[in-house]
């Protein structure tokens, strides 16, 4: 069974928190953690239509890109266009998961996701963290659970936790540890015990057994340790896990993209092949049209003020979703060409692979990208 709080541990692990802007609003946003999810729908915003949709399909969470009240909103209520929509999703009872800038700064996130669909390789930050977001002080996630037990309690003990979602390292599963000792209780009156007698101190052989847990799991797999021991009250210790220091450096990790081109191209040609491998198909540039691209920043959505970060970094074009008409001059100024393809078309993409993704993380649970989703700014027929 898989609950809202699984996949929002998932989101956490896939696109983590520390990797989100100060400014942004990432996580599960909205609704009961411990609602089952067979149904989930991805997209790129939470609107009337998208709400509408996944209400339709039995969908019981939506991880959407972009967060829901992202500003303060002093009324939700049934009968106001702006918020009548998010009234149906609370009382139909959907959870709403956003990752959003997390979602474009980590490893295989929409930057990576658009940059692969534009031919660029060779990939590095455009925007590098400092150390301390690239090995943040965040609390602990998961915990070492140890419990003492008879011998005869082991097999038991163990299934029931691995079975509740202990024991779990990285691709390894069912881990545990056991140290053999000798532990000592006096039952009073009251007590029942299963060996020894009340009333006397007790000398019994046990076993330390130790495995990890991962937090959102911590209550179950205790509820199953209780279950299947056989003492009136067993031992059982809980110790938080402090996050092992990144593996990736952390120049490696950042905002934006920048990597080159198979063969280089001309801005003209260039931006005629982002229209084509993008959805919706309407770009713009700023630049010289017969000027050579090979070396090429992207930051999805609106990202026009990484402009200057594209220029430090040696760029000859920065793609983005939209900028601003003084963007352009100020492009112009830095000698750094700039590509306008549209926010819906520059995540659009990003969000159908996220649908992927959990789909493979999650195998019983029926995902898809929305299907009535569509970028607000439309093209006229026949241009």
């Amino acid at each position: 069974m898989t609950t809202v709080a699984d996949v929002a541990a998932w989101l956490e692990e896939f696109a983590p928190s520390h990797l989100a802007e100060s400014w942004d609003n990432v996580g599960l946003l909205w609704g009961d953690p411990d609602t089952t999810v067979e149904r989930l729908m991805t997209c790129l915003t939470v609107t009337p239509t998208t709400a509408a949709e996944a209400i339709a399909g039995g969908a019981s969470m939506i991880v959407s890109h972009h967060p829901i009240l992202f500003r303060e909103t002093r009324r939700i209520r049934g009968d106001l266009p702006e918020t009548g929509y998010l009234w149906s999703l609370a009382r139909t009872g959907v959870a709403i998961a956003s990752p959003h800038t997390a979602f474009d700064n980590t490893t295989g996130g929409i930057n990576d996701t658009l940059c692969d669909l534009l031919g660029i390789r060779d990939l590095t930050v455009l925007r590098p963290f400092g150390p301390d977001r690239a090995n943040p002080g965040t609390p602990a996630r998961s915990f070492k659970v140890v419990v003492f037990t008879p011998e005869t309690d082991r097999e038991a003990v163990l299934t029931g936790a691995f079975e509740a979602g202990a024991g779990e390292i990285g691709e390894y599963r069912e881990c545990s540890f056991a140290i053999p000792g000798e532990g000592t209780f006096f039952g009073t009156e009251a007590t029942d015990p299963t060996v020894g007698q009340k009333g006397r101190r007790e000398r019994v052989a046990e076993l330390r057994l130790e495995f990890v847990c991962p937090g959102h799991r911590l209550a179950d797999v205790l509820a199953a340790v209780r279950t299947r021991h056989s003492y009136e009250e067993p031992a059982i210790d809980v110790y938080p896990l402090h996050d092992m220091p990144s593996s990736t450096p952390a120049a490696a990790l950042g905002a934006g993209r920048i990597g080159t081109l198979k063969r280089p191209t001309t801005l003209a040609e260039f931006a005629r092949d982002v229209g084509r491998k993008l959805p919706g198909g309407s770009v713009q540039f700023a630049g010289p049209e017969a000027r050579t691209v090979a070396r090429v920043a992207v930051s999805c959505g609106a990202g026009d003020d990484f402009l200057k970060d594209a220029a430090r970094a040696g760029a000859d074009v920065l793609v983005t979703g939209e900028a601003r008409f003084h963007r352009g001059l100020e492009a112009e100024a830095l000698g750094v060409a700039l590509i306008t393809a549209g926010h819906h078309a520059t995540e659009r993409p990003g969000v159908e692979d996220l649908a992927r993704r959990i789909a493979e993380a999650f195998p019983g649970v029926e995902v898809w990208p929305s299907r009535d989703e569509r970028d607000p700014f439309q093209t006229p027929s026949g241009q």
